[in-house]
């Protein structure tokens, strides 16, 4: 899975658009292996990232979890704990 792609279900506050787009966007740049499609492919890049986001949201809608949600600023707070003791402060 690509990196750049973070958990985006059982958060509170729930994903936004704005957060499923882009995960959308980093999804079909990895598939595709090009981070901006030429010309030609510009209309098939733009309608996959619209596929996946809209994918995306139905599947988040329809998650169902008994986890309580996960606060966002606490798992930032984990994140930068776990990069700081890979890579050093």
């Amino acid at each position: 899975m690509c990196r750049n792609i973070r958990p985006l279900s059982n958060f509170e506050p729930p994903a936004t658009d704005e957060e499923v787009q882009a995960a959308a966007l980093q999804y079909v740049r990895k598939i595709s292996g090009a981070t901006h499609p030429s010309r030609a492919n510009a209309e098939a890049f733009d309608r996959a990232v619209a596929e996946v986001a809209a994918a995306s949201t139905r599947l988040l809608d329809a998650l169902v979890t008994t986890a309580p949600p996960k606060d966002r600023a606490v798992e930032a707070a984990k994140a930068r704990a776990r990069s700081a003791a890979r890579f050093g402060s």
